[in-house]
């Protein structure tokens, strides 16, 4: 008979043959067994074939966090076909783009996106499957999928960038790609067979499923998805259930630190808590450090699956916000000239990447995929690192985003590291808008804490202690809020828009 070689499509099998019996994946009280899971996924994918999926095809997914996402997933790749999560936070517009971009032939969605579904339409009904109704029906009636070959180098997954400088393209992910990044995180953390693993990061994006969920279930752990994010019931489930691990943005540990349940929260289960998608506060990490969280930031991004580097237990109490030692199985350097790579050192330089991790291309886009590339599949991140004489890199920031003033590059995200510093200052943005003496200068966009006091004088003078002249932002303008994508992330796009709208250009 012929087997699927090894690949995401067969973990669930394989892994239920070494411990059957043990819990994969928990939501509300109900809990599945490997054997379980196995048995569901085999079924589902014969489901999937009898609609007419066959290897290539693209089966989407939009809903919240759940047991039935990673059903689909890996049903989907049974069927050595391609999986593409959506962003059930978009709006009908987007989610359309998207299944059209992808070219999905079946849809799958939860209950509480029916109204997206319905407004989006763009698959026929008999291509849909609600996950409460007609998905239970599918697998009750169907048998299992045929035999499908599944390849390292095959596709598995398209994961949709966050589109903050317009339509976003997805990343196409191998089989390989996944298999070699959860062998990174493994050689890099210590996860167990006897861990418990929240799953709180959306599963549309590269942390959510790359960081922790999918190196917990090769390993025989337990995951527990999450359908919302809500600091209070976050922190109490980790005393409960005695939860050992979970990933996220740092948004979401900025909330849970600053919860009023925060002090009377036990957290001594937790032997791990990776974060990555942006840089957090020092103030941030700190807190987690001081509880005993062992804290680590892990740098990536969709295109490697997503790991690249990642702090270590033992240097993280010395880099509080570091983002670490590259993974096992990756290879680094700078962009230098007539791009071509070089050593990184401590000199800020754009990023490369090289790896059985690292993607080969976006879907559909083989000139802006044959672009992200130099010298020998060598992966143009758009991220300026610096790595200090001990090897740890710092990732300074992104290349678009660096503001040149008076041809001096300044990096928004050092502006922005030093005003969180301040007790009254919640959040802050630095975006570059041109000048006619400068050629660009620097706006800040400026979140205070509630309650707090601060003006314009007090915020530069704060600034002037830390930094150069050069890089004090020329506009500062005190705001509510800052505009975000649904993973965090600022919509720099969106401020650079506002900058120019608000500010007078003119000399100094």
């Amino acid at each position: 008979m012929n087997r699927p070689d090894f690949g995401l499509g067969s973990w669930p099998a394989r892994r239920a043959r070494i411990s059957p019996d043990r819990t994969a994946l928990v939501e509300h009280g109900r809990s599945l067994t490997y054997a379980g899971l196995a048995e569901r996924v085999e079924r589902l994918a014969g489901a999937l074939t009898r609609r007419g999926v066959r290897p290539g095809d693209r089966v989407a997914y939009l809903g919240v966090n759940a047991i039935t996402v990673f059903e689909t997933l890996f049903a989907t790749a049974r069927c050595g076909a391609i999986f593409v999560p959506l962003n059930y936070r978009l709006s009908p517009t987007e989610i359309r783009y998207m299944l059209d971009d992808s070219g999905a032939s079946v849809l799958v969605h939860s209950a509480d996106t029916a109204a997206l579904v319905a407004t989006a339409g763009a698959l026929p009904d008999g291509a849909v499957i609600a996950t409460e109704g007609d998905f239970e029906a599918e697998i009750a009636e169907a048998g299992p999928a045929p035999d499908t070959p599944v390849r390292l180098e095959d596709p598995c997954l398209l994961l949709y960038t966050s589109g903050t400088t317009g339509r976003p393209k997805a990343a196409v992910l191998t089989h390989g790609n996944l298999t070699w990044n959860t062998v990174n995180q493994l050689a890099h953390l210590d996860v167990l067979g006897t861990d418990k693993a929240l799953c709180i990061a959306p599963l549309f994006h590269c942390v959510g499923l790359g960081q922790i969920t999918l190196p917990t279930l090769f390993k025989g752990g337990s995951v527990e998805p999450v359908a919302k994010f809500d600091p209070g019931t976050i922190l109490a489930r980790i005393g409960e259930a005695g939860i050992t691990s979970f990933s996220a943005v740092p948004t979401m540990l900025e909330m849970m630190w600053r919860h009023e349940a925060w002090d009377s929260t036990d957290l001594s289960s937790l032997t791990c808590v990776l974060y990555g998608g942006s840089p957090v506060a020092e103030r941030v990490a700190q807190a987690w450090l001081d509880r005993g969280v062992k804290l680590l930031q892990g740098y990536g991004m969709t295109e490697a699956a997503p790991g690249v580097s990642m702090a270590t237990h033992e240097g993280t109490l010395d880099h509080p916000v570091a983002a670490g030692v590259p993974h096992f199985f990756t290879d680094v350097a700078a962009l230098g000239p007539g791009l071509t790579p070089q050593p990184l050192d401590g000199t800020p330089a754009e990023l490369l990447v090289r790896g059985p991790h690292v993607f080969d291309g976006y879907w559909n886009r083989p000139e802006e995929s044959k672009a992200s590339f130099v010298d020998d599949g060598w992966f143009r991140t758009g991220d300026v690192v610096r790595v200090d004489d001990d090897g740890w890199a710092h990732v300074v920031d992104r290349v678009k985003d660096m503001i040149i003033s008076g041809g001096e590059n300044v990096y928004p995200a050092e502006i922005e590291a030093v005003a969180v510093r301040l007790d009254e200052v919640d959040a802050c943005a630095v975006v570059g808008v041109p000048d006619e003496r400068w050629g660009e200068a620097g706006a800040a966009f400026v979140v205070l804490r509630p309650g707090a006091q601060l003006d314009e004088p007090q915020f530069r003078a704060h600034l002037e202690q830390h930094l150069a002249r050069y890089k004090i932002p020329k506009h500062v303008l005190f705001t509510d809020t800052l505009p975000r994508n649904a993973t965090g992330k600022i919509r720099r796009v969106d401020l650079r828009t506002l900058a120019a709208e608000t500010f007078t250009n003119g000399p100094a």
